[in-house]
């Protein structure tokens, strides 16, 4: 069990994910594909952290590409605390060990792995933190966030690592955003996505309902209310992350850097067998969905259809934070994950990506927090930040 794929200095204390380059420090993506490479530079997120004055600590162990629930099939293998899976940033910053990290949310994993280990993780408004040296699957909803032990902790952070770089051409033009933990809860309105609660354990439904009750203690009105969408956002991100998935992971093919198989006469053999070799099942079955999915038989009626479902989700959502301040939902269905067969891996992400869709098909702001998930409208952070630190205060 790895925490740390690469130690960088034991006085850090901000954790890097090993899906964000590090100038110099071995970056793997959790995959076997990936052995050996050694960016020539970092991550605009990283650079600005250490201009700041911060030290990293070290990389952390990430599922390959970032694709799995909760990082169980890293090439490194799994991180379990207690004989259940845990996030290995989420669980540094739960023992102290890091004071925070830096994590991609590209299909939610950093979100359940905060809601299961009892910290904090923001994801936020696409554009507004650099993806520049992120090691790229699915360009269109993958975002760095910060996992932290509490919301002025990872205020502090996303405070500095946020703003426009030039170097990203999806980075929004504002140089930089403050974000705020004291506007607290009363008079806020809150809304219950019936369709995700209703989807969730019976466990899972506890915590989210003790949380709402909290909520009211605070002097916030919560109200249950339905979108009907929530399904097809789950299978439009599905098939769009996929198919993003499947472009970007094309690069490793063994010639330009990272593994190589020692097992080929030709050019093809040296493309299949490295592959084969290097990507682990649920990988190459990304790769193939992506590739259906793209196919002349296919992209009208799965890819543009899914880009046609992204634009209505993301007015339908609109038309919520009309009404509401924010939206509170499950991070995920179970409230806990044992290890499984990989073989099960694609069906479970799917199944879990319910839950986590929304934010990443349209790309408002969602954070893990007491164990469940807020979402609010784009630039809505600080909501989110306020709604949490006052609930962390509360107890």
């Amino acid at each position: 069990m790895k925490y740390y794929i690469s130690e960088i200095n034991k006085d850090g204390t901000i954790a890097v994910d090993d899906t964000i380059l590090v100038k110099g420090v071995l970056c793997s993506a959790g995959s076997h594909i990936m052995d050996g490479f050694e960016p020539l530079f970092s991550a605009e997120a990283v650079e600005r952290l250490e201009k700041a004055g911060y030290k990293l600590s070290g990389k952390t162990n990430v599922g390959e590409f970032g694709l799995d629930l909760m990082g169980e099939f890293s090439y490194y293998g799994a991180v379990s605390e207690g004989g259940k899976l845990a996030g290995a940033a989420a669980a540094l910053v739960k023992k102290g060990e890091a004071k925070a990290a830096l994590n991609v949310d590209l299909n939610g994993s950093p979100r359940r792995a905060a809601a299961l280990g009892g910290v904090d993780f923001i994801k936020p408004t696409y554009g507004t933190v650099s993806r520049y040296g992120v090691i790229p699957a699915a360009c269109s909803g993958e975002q760095i966030g910060v996992t932290a032990a509490s919301a002025e902790a990872a205020a502090e952070v996303l405070g500095v690592i946020a703003g426009h770089d030039d170097k990203d051409g999806t980075s929004l033009p504002q140089a930089s955003y403050e974000y705020k933990t004291d506007e607290g809860v009363k008079g806020k309105k809150i809304a219950v996505i019936s369709e995700l609660f209703d989807a969730a354990s019976d466990e899972v439904k506890k915590t989210v309902e003790a949380y709402a009750e909290g909520l009211k203690a605070e002097g916030a009105e919560v109200k249950t209310i339905s979108l009907e969408e929530a399904k097809a956002a789950q299978l439009a991100w599905t098939v769009l992350s996929a198919a993003e998935s499947c472009n970007n992971f094309s690069r490793y093919d063994g010639v330009k850097f990272g593994y190589r198989t020692p097992d080929y006469k030709n050019i093809d053999d040296l493309y299949v067998n490295t592959r084969t070799e290097g990507l682990n099942f649920l990988t190459k079955a990304t790769v193939l969905y992506g590739s259906n999915v793209l196919s002349k038989g296919r992209y009208f009626d799965c890819y543009d259809k899914a880009l046609r479902i992204r634009r209505l989700v993301s007015e339908k959502m609109a038309e919520i934070f009309k009404e509401f301040d924010a939206v509170l939902v499950p991070a995920c269905g179970e409230a806990s994950y044992e290890e499984y067969d990989i073989k099960e891996a694609f069906e479970k992400t799917y199944k879990e990506a319910l839950f986590t869709a929304i934010p990443s098909i349209t790309g408002i702001p969602a954070m893990a927090t007491g164990g469940v998930q807020l979402m609010a409208a784009a630039f809505g952070e600080s909501t989110l930040l306020s709604v949490a630190a006052a609930m962390e205060r509360r107890g």
